[in-house]
């Protein structure tokens, strides 16, 4: 889907930066895109100029940089060849900013999504049962708890409300 600097017709928009931001995954969670996981807070275009702002799910994540080399990537790989990648801290990233397909790729791989309701109500995305524990606050990543099943017994990890 380049973006070709000599077709007049075809001008760098947000639809078409977004649309590469789809193919940027979370290094940590690899089925996720960075844009489903709500790391993608806003892109700016001026001229040809193009500002891709992110915020980390945490402050301190080591996969932030990480995602600014592979959003770097993306966005050279279809001819976008000015911009530039702003992290910003506040406010602060929240799993509200998730969306529905993103919780739904969680849950396919294996990892509880957000639950605001409470840790008791914690479905397990293996079989489905509400009837697990709390193993660890901190399970493979510091966004998520380490959880088991106690039905499957099976362990999962649960990415944390923010």
């Amino acid at each position: 889907m380049g973006v070709d600097k000599n077709d007049t017709n075809q001008l760098i928009n947000q639809s078409a930066i977004y649309q590469i931001l789809e193919s940027v995954t979370d290094p940590e969670i690899p089925v996720i895109s960075v844009r489903d996981l709500g790391i993608i807070r806003d892109v700016l275009i001026t001229n040809d100029f193009v500002e891709v702002i992110i915020t980390p799910t945490y402050s301190g994540c080591p996969a932030m940089l990480e995602i600014e080399k592979n959003i770097h990537n993306a966005l050279k790989k279809e001819g976008i060849d000015h911009f530039k990648i702003t992290t910003v801290l506040s406010p602060a990233w929240t799993t509200d900013w998730m969306t529905e397909k993103g919780k739904q790729q969680l849950k396919e791989y294996g990892i509880a999504p957000p639950n605001p309701t409470a840790p008791e109500n914690i479905q397990c995305p293996q079989c489905g049962s509400k009837n697990t524990e709390l193993v660890s606050e901190f399970g493979s990543t510091a966004c998520k708890s380490l959880f088991k099943c106690k039905d499957c017994l099976e362990p999962f990890d649960y990415f944390k409300c923010h």
